[in-house]
């Protein structure tokens, strides 16, 4: 399989465009689930 000089970089820029898509989805998804984890944390800790 030959890989052209244009497409060097390819693989990186498409790694990095998944890591900050999963980035952006946990800032907007931790907000909505904070109320939970909390609960859940000190429940935890209550109960040891």
């Amino acid at each position: 399989m030959k890989f052209y000089a244009s497409e060097k970089g390819q693989g990186l820029v498409e790694y990095a465009l998944i890591f900050v898509l999963v980035v952006l989805i946990a800032f907007v998804l931790l907000p909505l689930f904070a109320p939970y984890l909390t609960s859940a944390y000190n429940m935890v800790i209550n109960n040891l």
